[in-house]
């Protein structure tokens, strides 16, 4: 039995259906971890779902708008009857909307704080009332909340992007106090990704360009590149392998924390 093993864990990851999200539910299956894939987009949520179910591991889809409190509600009972049970909760779901503050849009800024900041709050309060003593799991458990290296630098265009996961921060570290102080026994940790080179990451280079401040999506990426000490960009099976460790055994005297996995970018 490996020091991440996560055999008996089940867990529910927001935003599994593609991207960041899957490989997270992928990695923590691998450890011998349950799924349970949350996500708006059921059929690229189901096909990941079926796809660890292949795998050999327990897996299963909900559909879960995480600004939606009963939808919450609904997706840890589910979590509960196809799993047996529920002690590990990925925050992952999360919007990133390029804009100078400029022209800052007041609906594009609020859906950033729905489903960024609001999401992962709704998520807290669902799982320590599922996890903690008397609660429908009752047996303790980890939350690991994805903030981003956004939330540690000043990269420009992406402000109110930068200003939410600033609060996952903060909001990781108040929880874990709570946690600790009523007795749920839960640990709250977060992650700070740093750009990784898929969709979500290219688009952003993209947007940048588009708005003016660098020539072109080469210049754009090599400027994340030119202010990480390891200088190259980070890859989805890092930032995974990150949330298997915060849910482990390994890192049983970890809460309250913020793991950057950005190449330094961040320090």
């Amino acid at each position: 039995m490996g020091v991440h093993d996560l055999t008996g864990r089940n867990a529910l990851v927001t935003g599994g259906a593609q991207g960041l999200g899957a490989q997270m539910a992928a990695a923590l299956a691998q450890a011998g971890a349950g799924v349970v894939i949350a996500d708006i987009d059921e059929e690229a949520g189901r096909a990941t779902a079926d796809a660890i179910e292949r795998s050999g591991a327990r897996a299963a889809f909900v559909a879960l708008d995480v600004t939606e409190d009963a939808g919450w509600e609904s997706a840890v009972a589910v979590t509960i009857a196809e799993l047996g049970g529920f002690d590990l909760l990925v925050n992952n779901a999360g919007v990133e909307i390029t804009e100078l503050l400029t022209d800052i849009s007041q609906d594009r800024v609020r859906a950033m704080l729905d489903i960024n900041l609001l999401g992962p709050a709704l998520g807290i309060k669902h799982a320590f009332r599922a996890m903690r003593p008397g609660g429908p799991a009752g047996t303790g458990g980890t939350i690991v909340n994805i903030s981003s290296v956004a939330a540690t630098i000043a990269f420009p265009g992406i402000a109110m992007y930068s200003a939410t996961k600033s609060g996952v921060d903060r909001l990781t570290r108040v929880a874990a106090m709570e946690s600790g102080k009523l007795g749920y026994g839960v640990r709250v940790n977060c992650v700070y990704p740093g750009l990784v080179g898929n969709r979500m990451g290219l688009a952003l280079a993209n947007d940048v360009v588009e708005l003016g401040l660098f020539p072109d999506t080469d210049e754009a990426v090599g400027a994340v590149v030119g202010q990480t000490p390891l200088g190259r960009l980070a890859t989805g099976e890092e930032i995974a392998a990150a949330v298997v460790f915060l849910a482990s055994d390994a890192a049983g005297f970890i809460t309250g924390a913020g793991l950057p996995v950005d190449g330094g970018m961040g320090m």
